[in-house]
């Protein structure tokens, strides 16, 4: 699986899907959204309940699931 293709640097985050073929066919994604480098690094993934037929519906529903939640992130009130 080529993933280096997907990966998406956004701001400070790196936002990689994850697809994984089943046995019956079908694909499970996830998607890994880290920041920081070194022994700062935050990694953060999710595992994504809907099944998809074909390997390009799982990348982009785990990249829309990131981008939304990146998306949520920048919405909510800064502390002062």
């Amino acid at each position: 699986m080529d993933t280096q293709s997907e990966i998406l640097e956004i701001g400070k985050y790196r936002v990689s899907p994850l697809v994984k073929q089943l046995q019956d066919g079908q694909y499970a994604a996830s998607v890994s959204i880290r920041s920081g480098t070194g022994s700062s690094t935050h990694d953060r993934v999710w595992r994504l309940v809907p099944r998809f037929d074909n390997r390009q519906a799982a990348v982009r529903y785990a990249t829309e699931h990131a981008l939304a939640w990146l998306d949520a992130g920048r919405r909510l009130p800064q502390p002062c």
